[in-house]
């Protein structure tokens, strides 16, 4: 790796990992001079030990991260130490709770204080055995008798109620999570659930005010989060995406692996139409074989199938969360599976919803355009821009023999060791 060179200690950097079932993206940004968040380094590994979003190779997945770091480090000329993480999979549960401080008649003013106790009660809910709380998200509070207040501090009030988005993940798919990490030679410096990552990235105030529902087609899974006057309403994982598709065009079409990927990517459309009847694609044969003539109208077919299969679960999620009639800004479609031909078209047919495809260039600059114009990289992008609303900082351009042999603990880390100290302590518990 070429020699690094130290940034201006004034410079504020951070760092989104995702970990991804297809790949895995580092992203390194800063802060320039106008206030705008720019990408200074990024870098792209093929992800061989994630399944549906979860951790499955420990060896495999710490390969990939290294050598996403490594592009990313000499793009950017920085040591990386710190990161912010994407975590997603099946195994992830969101939960709707409220809070009730009572403060008296003659109490103060409401204050960030207020806002912490009732936060605090959140993080003491009780949960599945093996469930640890990721994130708990203030959506609104009531004061008094007075409602859907988004920010209550300064107010008059005897009586506080919070109402909160909980997220919960299992305690190992996260300990996995942070081992892989760990072990390429950084810390976690937060956990965040990626389709809330995603909209960081891709959407916009407005679209979240009018109320707004962003897919993620990934890999292994699509993930969803609902906003509605600004907040988030509903967070859900679809434990389904863009592998599925590929298996299906392997088992339709008889044809291994990477060629199967390779007609989804390249000549994969999602709605079938009568001109692709005379169309084929010829693919090599195997080891000398004879080549094989694919029909394009048969393989539309064939995706058509698994995407209306996606479409529904993501339609009836939609349908769950009560916000159905609430989406002024439509469905934003985005991941790897998004760029699909006609994804778009079939999305609105299924589901009845105006939709669009959703790339991560509005709120950045300085990377290549095949970064910023193409929505697989929203998450990556979508992690390091909420390390810089989270006001984090990773520690970047140390010179190696100055690194601290022990960084602390990630916040989340600590959490799951209160909550399954046992679990986490015994010295027979290994991660596989």
């Amino acid at each position: 790796m070429s020699a690094k060179k130290q940034s201006p200690a004034t410079e504020r950097l951070t760092v989104g990992l995702d970990i991804g079932t297809t790949k895995i993206v580092m992203m390194i940004g800063k802060l320039n001079e106008h206030g705008k968040i720019e990408i200074v380094g990024s870098g792209t590994a093929p992800s061989t030990g994630v399944q549906r979003g979860m951790v499955t190779n420990i060896v495999h997945t710490v390969q990939a991260i290294k050598r996403a770091k490594e592009m990313a480090e000499d793009a950017a000329q920085v040591e990386v130490e710190q990161v912010i993480v994407g975590i997603a999979g099946q195994h992830i549960r969101s939960y709707h709770n409220t809070s009730v401080k009572m403060r008296g008649q003659d109490a103060d003013i409401i204050t960030e204080s207020d806002i912490h106790d009732l936060t605090a009660q959140m993080q003491k809910m009780a949960l599945a055995p093996g469930e640890s709380i990721i994130d708990v998200i203030p959506q609104n509070f009531v004061v008094d008798d007075l409602p859907e207040i988004k920010d209550p501090i300064g107010m008059q009030g005897a009586r506080i109620e919070g109402n909160y988005h909980i997220i919960t993940g299992q305690v190992n798919p996260a300990k996995n999570i942070y081992r892989c990490v760990e072990e390429s030679g950084m810390k976690v410096l937060d956990l965040v659930l990626e389709p809330l990552a995603s909209s960081e990235s891709v959407l916009s105030e407005e679209e979240k005010e009018a109320g707004v529902a962003l897919v993620d087609i990934g890999g292994g899974t699509t993930d969803i989060a609902i906003f509605q006057d600004g907040i988030i309403r509903h967070t859900a994982v679809i434990p389904f995406g863009g592998n599925i598709i590929t298996r299906d065009i392997m088992t339709g079409c008889q044809l291994l692996q990477r060629y199967a990927e390779i007609l989804k990517i390249k000549h994969g459309y999602a709605i079938p139409s009568q001109e692709m009847i005379n169309r084929a694609i010829t693919i090599p044969g195997v080891q000398g074989g004879a080549s094989k003539s694919i029909s394009v109208f048969n393989l539309a077919n064939i995706i058509k199938a698994r995407m209306e299969e996606i479409l529904e679960c993501v339609h009836a999620e939609i349908r769950n969360s009560g916000f159905a009639h609430h989406l002024g800004a439509g469905i934003v479609l985005t991941g790897g599976g998004s760029q699909l031909r006609h994804i778009r078209q079939l999305t609105s047919y299924v589901t009845g919803i105006d939709a669009r495809i959703g790339l991560p260039n509005s709120h950045v600059s300085g990377a290549s355009d095949d970064v910023l114009a193409h929505p697989k990289y929203a998450t990556s992008v979508g992690l390091m821009m909420m390390g810089f609303r989270k006001k984090y900082q990773a520690t970047t351009n140390v010179p190696k023999q100055q690194k601290e042999t022990a960084a602390p603990k990630s916040n989340f880390l600590d959490i799951i060791k209160k909550q399954f100290n046992s679990i986490l302590d015994d010295p027979n518990d290994q991660i596989n």
